[in-house]
């Protein structure tokens, strides 16, 4: 999943480092909007404007642990 997530991200946001340590940091608002309807098509997930948090966006480790909580909220 991680892999796919890090394409994914890349294509749309070729310009940011999607392997920085501190994404959050070099996001503007249309990056972060740009993830979150990304992630939300690919996955079938509901990630709103309360999930942009710089802990969720931190790094893609905290972005693929958000995709995961989401989906396994999603199955109950």
């Amino acid at each position: 999943m991680k892999e796919r997530i890090k394409l994914l991200l890349e294509e749309a946001l070729p310009l940011v480092d999607i392997d920085s340590d501190f994404l959050f940091a070099e996001l503007d608002s249309l990056g972060v909007t740009t993830i979150l309807m990304t992630l939300s098509t690919e996955y079938g997930i509901e990630l709103e404007a309360v999930d942009a948090t710089p802990k969720n966006l931190k790094n893609l480790d905290s972005i693929v642990a958000m995709v995961e909580k989401k989906i396994s909220q999603k199955q109950k």
